[in-house]
């Protein structure tokens, strides 16, 4: 009995030092991700005890006071679906409502294609959810194909179709020395691709640049694509918050309509309802016909099926609500409005604070560009003294969120600007 004991012994400390020696190897691998670049600048910003320090990294609105903003029209909303809901799934397609009214947002009140059914459309968790879904129906069922994206874009677009393991190209867009769009290489790529690729473009208020076409640049493009057979593929994350008009933010998606393209579309209301963390969006894709849109929807809920099975229910109810009536989609409508024209008044301050301090560079492209975020030209080091000299936080691509601008910090942040860019 005294040898088995000792041998089950032996046994059993082998058996341990076999586990530890696999636990310890499981994710030895495993290296620190590097960080978000600006998750990291509000990171720093909030460490910074300055009392000073300013934030115009966030890509999320705010008011007047620096504050969070939460729209009368969906407290509205939220009060009439209390207590209403009974917290069942819904479909793996999303709210059938919501996506309905989203879909005449971007293709028209009285879209034809509405009517004949031909938009195969999905609930998804945002813009960046459309996108992914997209992106891997794209590489299922067009697999040799590649995707083209603007230089530069956000940067989540890169990671998005890289891990849908999309092979990715680039074209031209932003150019630096004008801070306004580079036109003639854009169109040159457009052209010069091979015909039928996948262009991701950006519907209205390009981010991070706020550079977007003129009305004739959309409408060369459009013909160009046509030319060429290129499907493009339309990210829509700032309707109506870009110039307080929903119709005049959609133009570019409806130029392509007109001219008899099929195209995709990711649509959010992380901005215009400032539904940031209720992750509610629609991706949809314009068929040929009824019957092939009914093909691609079943395919677009087969790809949710093992991400997430079903979207969530709390703010396709508030969307749902809101535009479904009309008196509270009015309200909305004068909400974005107001959004929209606090952040315009923002960049026409900035500009004539830099003009009034005899600042010998040109800042027409502050007003020239458009939404959230302007690109100011200022070199990473120019934005290193910015954050050492004066704790002012933005990435270093000189991309500053005028959501963070107010009244109280305009002047203080121009002043800051004109000394760092003396030496441009």
């Amino acid at each position: 009995m005294a040898f088995r004991a000792v041998m089950s012994r032996r046994v059993t400390n082998r058996s341990s030092d076999i586990g530890a020696r696999w636990m310890s190897t499981w994710w030895g691998n495993v290296e620190p991700a590097a960080k978000d670049p600006i998750l990291g600048v509000t990171e720093a910003f909030l460490a910074d005890p300055s009392p000073s320090k300013v934030n115009v990294g966030v890509g999320a609105y705010r008011d007047d006071n620096g504050k969070p903003v939460v729209l009368e029209c969906v407290r509205e909303a939220e009060r009439r679906i209390a207590g209403h809901s009974n917290m069942e799934y819904l479909p793996m397609g999303g709210s059938v409502k919501m996506v309905e009214e989203t879909l005449k947002l971007a293709y028209g009140e009285n879209s034809e294609f509405i009517k004949d059914k031909r938009i195969a459309a999905v609930q998804s968790l945002s813009g960046t959810g459309a996108c992914r879904l997209f992106a891997d129906f794209q590489k299922r069922f067009r697999p040799d194909s590649q995707i083209y994206i603007p230089v530069p874009t956000w940067a989540n677009h890169h990671n998005i179709w890289r891990d849908a393991q999309v092979p990715q190209r680039t074209f031209h867009y932003y150019h630096p020395e004008t801070r306004g769009l580079d036109f003639a290489s854009l169109m040159d790529d457009i052209k010069n691709a091979p015909n039928g690729s996948f262009f991701l473009l950006h519907a209205c208020a390009h981010n991070p640049t706020g550079v977007d076409p003129t009305e004739e640049q959309w409408r060369e493009m459009s013909y160009q694509f046509k030319a060429k057979g290129h499907f493009a593929f339309f990210d829509m994350a700032y309707q109506g918050f870009a110039s307080g008009d929903p119709e005049r933010d959609a133009k570019s998606i409806r130029i392509f309509l007109e001219d008899g393209h099929l195209i995709g579309i990711a649509q959010s209301y992380a901005k215009n309802m400032g539904l940031y963390g209720q992750r509610v969006g629609c991706l949809s894709v314009l068929c040929q016909d009824e019957k092939q849109a009914v093909a691609v929807k079943s395919q677009l809920q087969q790809l949710a099926r093992p991400m997430y099975s079903n979207p969530p229910l709390h703010g396709a109810l508030v969307v749902s609500t809101i535009l479904g009536d009309p008196d509270l989609k009015n309200l909305w409508l004068k909400e974005v409005k107001v959004m929209a024209d606090r952040i315009i008044g923002m960049r026409t301050a900035l500009r004539e604070n830099l003009e009034k301090l005899g600042s010998p560079l040109s800042w027409e492209h502050i007003t020239n560009q458009i939404g959230m975020f302007c690109y100011s030209g200022l070199t990473p080091e120019q934005v290193d003294r910015l954050t050492s000299e004066f704790h002012i936080y933005l990435t270093r691509n000189g991309r500053i969120s005028m959501a963070g601008v107010t009244t109280g910090n305009v002047g203080y942040l121009a002043n800051a600007i004109n000394e760092v860019s003396k030496s441009a």
